[in-house]
């Protein structure tokens, strides 16, 4: 696996960066309304993985921003590092 992406910008983001951010931001983001999990993984487009690694945010449902509360919108990036939202419905545990 490449842990390495190049960016529009032409700079790298390592899984390492990515790692880092996750660490310090995860319970920011669980904090906010409909966020369920986040995780890292590759920009998606379409059904086509891009190579941009990325933190994943997933949501219950995605809103528009002026449906949203200021305290829970999510940027699009955090220190270089893009962050893509997942919409996944409701998530239920099966016995």
């Amino acid at each position: 696996m490449n842990t390495t992406d190049d960016q529009s910008n032409g700079e790298m983001t390592t899984f390492k960066q990515v790692l880092a951010v996750k660490t310090a931001i995860q319970e920011e983001l669980m904090a906010k309304a409909n966020v369920l999990g986040v995780g890292i993984g590759y920009h998606q487009f379409e059904d086509e993985l891009g190579e941009t690694i990325a933190l994943i945010v997933l949501v219950r449902e995605k809103k528009p921003l002026t449906e949203l509360n200021a305290s829970d919108i999510i940027p699009k990036e955090i220190d270089g590092v893009p962050i893509v939202i997942r919409a996944v419905g409701s998530i239920r545990a099966q016995g």
